[in-house]
């Protein structure tokens, strides 16, 4: 348990956005994505996600870890097929911002959402790390007033808003964390991946690369700030991480390229090159690639739940 309170204590979350969410229309997303952890509350119909169609009832939650592709069904009824682009396209149809007390209006379906980073020494994505699948958390009172906290404040002018925000999303994620652990969900993966996170060598490569994402990140470069031969700096990496140097590196860049997307008014090119990418070409290849849609659409949405 004491290494459990290590990484929990290593860790940083940050809160990206909130809403309640009217289903004005049955949809399934087939291939949903999000750079983030999502995390999706039942108020009133149903959900349905992945190959086997797991069913989410009324007051459960729906964890998406970051980076986890899979297929959603938000509402009861003949949904429509659309793949992850086409919805961005034309979410307006299927999904409405309501009020908080408009969740419990008689016959409409709803659910409330939070996105959030949690990354381990402002690094690495905590829940991507560990390659969990997403998975539901049923009957815990502490997450659903969390969510509903969140979104709540959110909305509200009250001084000290964004304040009580940042500090209930870190309370969500640990509690998403206890739960992992209470119930006997992937502590196999907690166990074994989480292990990397003392080794001092491998946490300046993560801190290097985050500050380095435009430049040089060879194995050379990599080998170099561990202090280990050229030769084995990658197996070493693959050993602790189970993804190999590169692919990390290109996940990073990705993710960064998304958050300079939605928060900045660079252009594309500018984007690519920013991180690390010298072909725009390229770049934009490589990001449809990973993330199923274009780089402008993706700045366009802001967020998939974004409406």
């Amino acid at each position: 348990m004491e290494d459990y309170n290590k990484i929990i204590e290593s860790l940083n979350v940050h809160f990206k956005k909130a809403n309640n969410i009217r289903i004005t229309q049955p949809i399934t997303i087939e291939n949903y994505y999000d750079v983030e952890n999502t995390v999706i509350r039942l108020n009133s119909g149903e959900i349905m996600f992945g190959k086997e169609k797991e069913i989410v009832n009324k007051g459960d939650i729906l964890f998406i870890p970051g980076g986890k592709n899979i297929s959603v069904t938000f509402g009861s009824g003949n949904a429509v097929s659309l793949s992850n682009d086409d919805f961005i396209s034309r979410k307006e149809n299927y999904f409405k911002s309501i009020q908080l007390n408009e969740i419990e209006t008689s016959g409409i379906e709803s659910f409330s959402f939070v996105n959030f980073d949690a990354k381990v020494f402002d690094s690495v994505n905590f829940f991507a790390s560990l390659d969990i699948p997403p998975f539901v958390l049923r009957d815990n009172p502490k997450i659903n007033a969390a969510v509903a906290t969140i979104v709540e404040e959110t909305h509200s002018t009250l001084a000290g808003h964004e304040r009580i925000i940042n500090l209930i999303t870190d309370h969500l994620a640990v509690e998403i964390i206890r739960y992992v652990i209470k119930n006997q969900l992937f502590v196999e993966q907690l166990a074994t991946n989480s292990t990397y996170f003392k080794d001092p060598r491998l946490i300046d490569i993560f801190g290097y690369i985050k500050d380095h994402l435009d430049g040089d990140l060879s194995n050379k470069k990599l080998a170099s700030v561990a202090n280990v031969s050229e030769d084995y700096v990658g197996q070493y990496f693959k050993m602790l991480t189970g993804i190999n140097p590169q692919d990390y590196i290109e996940y990073q860049r990705m993710e960064q390229a998304v958050d300079l997307l939605r928060t900045s008014k660079k252009s594309i090119r500018e984007i690519g090159t920013d991180v690390g990418y010298k072909d725009t070409a390229y770049f934009c290849r490589r990001f449809k690639m990973m993330f199923g849609i274009p780089a402008g659409k993706m700045r366009r949405r802001e967020s998939l739940m974004n409406v």
